[in-house]
């Protein structure tokens, strides 16, 4: 890996296999050392942040929190503070075990209503029982591309109900009807050197085929080129998935490898031109409720899904 570039070896083979290296070293310009200081107001307006995570044998985890704005701050460009207190997510979730251990951790902050969203990797600096100090390492915004516009608004305050967590290996039918159904999710991959990645997926309604109970295939749309999620998989095939249930305050997790699958049939492509896909071989899901403090209204969805 150059020092001159900001990509590792993963990042570069699928850029170099794309033919897309000079769009990536353009784009690459954006990625920082700190948050912008442009951004360090969109941090604090958020009420929510999808957190990646490594668990003991190196799966990432995507998790999901949420809070009224201010939960998750900048506290200037190089520190970012969580407020646990005021954060809500399950505590079943294995974030809280993996933040324990590992310090490495991926942010994504996504504003819904307007298709903005902010990428900050870094490490775990302090944990306390009613924070959570990250130190920045990387941070950069991505486009709106494929996210679905949603409206915000404050629900009735709720906790989840006892038993409303569920796990397992395969995938029952209810789930896999969810995965069908979905128009959003988020992917956690990480780099033995460069850290966690947190990054969003979108697309209509069956963007995500369900192959089988073990088995998914996603179409990798068009992008900014850097590749950062597909070059994290040909370095660490593993993987973490969230869908969220913005309907219902529920959220489904999954853990297993991913394999990037190149040049696949042009008749029946729903890639958008890349034909490029990925498949995820699941090893673990877990099924949660969330408190119920927002509501999420779907306004429309993404023009650039394909």
């Amino acid at each position: 890996m150059s020092r001159r570039s900001p990509f590792h070896e993963g990042e570069l083979f699928v850029q170099q296999r794309s033919g897309e290296l000079e769009s990536a070293l353009g784009n690459g310009r954006m990625l920082a050392g700190a948050i912008p200081p442009g951004a360090l107001a969109f941090v604090a307006q958020q009420p929510m942040v999808v957190v990646g995570s490594l668990d003991s044998k190196l799966y990432p985890w995507a998790s999901l929190l949420v809070g009224p704005p201010g939960f998750v701050r900048a506290i200037d460009p190089t520190h970012v503070e969580i407020d646990l207190e005021a954060a809500a997510g399950n505590q079943a979730d294995p974030l809280w075990e993996n933040i324990a251990h590992q310090s490495q951790v991926g942010l994504l902050l996504i504003e819904l209503p307007t298709r903005r969203r902010l990428r900050i990797n870094g490490r775990i600096e302090r944990i306390e029982p009613a924070r959570l100090q990250i130190q920045v390492e990387e941070s950069y915004p991505n486009c709106p591309k494929y996210i679905q516009r949603r409206r915000v608004a404050l629900g009735e305050a709720s906790s989840p109900e006892p038993g409303g967590v569920r796990s397992g290996s395969e995938l029952p039918e209810d789930l896999r009807a969810f995965i069908r159904s979905a128009d959003t999710f988020f992917v956690a991959s990480a780099h033995p050197e460069r850290g966690v990645d947190t990054s969003h997926r979108g697309g209509n309604p069956g963007f995500v085929e369900v192959i089988d109970e073990r088995t998914l295939r996603i179409p990798d749309y068009p992008g900014n080129s850097m590749f950062n999620t597909l070059g994290n998989f040909v370095v660490h095939p593993e993987a973490g998935l969230l869908f969220p249930d913005f309907q219902h305050h529920r959220t489904l997790q999954l853990i297993g490898k991913s394999e990037i699958l190149w040049d696949q049939d042009a008749a029946t492509d729903t890639t958008g031109g890349t034909r490029r896909y990925w498949r995820f071989g699941v090893e673990g899901w877990l099924a949660s409720d969330l408190p119920g403090l927002f509501d999420w209204q779907l306004l429309d969805y993404s023009p650039f899904n394909p």
